[in-house]
């Protein structure tokens, strides 16, 4: 009889503590699962934020709590009402459409020939020459031709341009457009700016849609790219987005709507 008793208590504590392993707590008699914890440890893992000791028992005690709060919230019959069962709604749609999302992506990955093909086309459309160039932009052709004549005779391209050049951008930096591709530019900057040689002037007034430019052309370089490895995160997360996007309009254009 005492081997017997024995045996039961045994059998009892093991349960128990199996009990226990499987659940952070028991909460008015109600077990909460370790599973509840893990989950949460994810969602903090996910956001970047290390996982201390002292940030896992916070999250133990977090997850009591809102077993907690549940069990008060279901007493009072909020899990009945219609506003409780209308988020309830939107939220399983928000989680089954980021669970959606998040199969595609894992189905359709961003190949490294996908990055590379990307890359030579950014390449193809930025590479070549690069320009750095000063502008004068005024309004009228008459107030452009006096100034090209002022500088001409000995005045400084920066002072004008600070003091008569419309562009807010450039115009407070002495006209200095930094280093650009032609492409950036205008069809009739670009090539008016193109034909100088380092260190010269237009000697007319060339005409945009945005007024009448004097340009300076001061240096020309070969375009400075970086190189694939360096941009390559941006170029697949752009590429993820493009493809997730594109796989929305599809789903939209095939479903009936009426």
């Amino acid at each position: 009889m005492k081997k017997q008793f024995l045996s039961t208590l045994a059998l009892s504590v093991l349960a128990v503590s199996s009990a226990w392993a499987q659940n952070v707590a028991i909460v008015n008699g109600k077990p909460v699962p370790t599973s509840r914890v893990e989950a949460l440890t994810q969602q903090v893992a996910a956001q970047g934020r290390p996982v201390t000791p002292d940030m896992q028992a916070q999250i133990k005690e977090e997850v009591i709590n809102r077993e907690i709060f549940m069990q008060e919230a279901q007493k009072r019959g909020i899990d009945a009402s219609d506003d409780y069962k209308l988020q309830m709604e939107l939220a399983r749609q928000a989680i089954m459409i980021r669970a959606l999302f998040a199969d595609y992506q894992k189905t359709n990955p961003v190949t490294d020939a996908d990055i590379k093909a990307e890359y030579d086309k950014f390449v193809a459309a930025n590479g070549g020459k690069e320009y750095r160039a000063r502008h004068i932009l005024v309004e009228n052709e008459d107030l452009a031709k006096k100034l090209i004549a002022d500088i001409k005779k000995g005045g400084k391209f920066e002072d004008l341009a600070k003091k008569n050049s419309k562009d807010p951008g450039s115009g407070a930096n002495g006209g200095d457009l930094d280093w650009a591709n032609a492409s950036s530019y205008v069809a009739e900057f670009a090539q008016a700016m193109t034909k100088l040689d380092k260190g010269k002037m237009t000697d007319a007034p060339v005409k945009s849609q945005f007024g009448f430019h004097i340009i300076r052309l001061d240096d020309v370089r070969q375009a400075q790219l970086p190189p694939m490895e360096q941009v390559k995160p941006q170029i697949a997360q752009q590429l993820q987005q493009a493809k997730l996007g594109a796989f929305q309009k599809e789903m939209r254009d095939k479903a009936k709507v009426e």
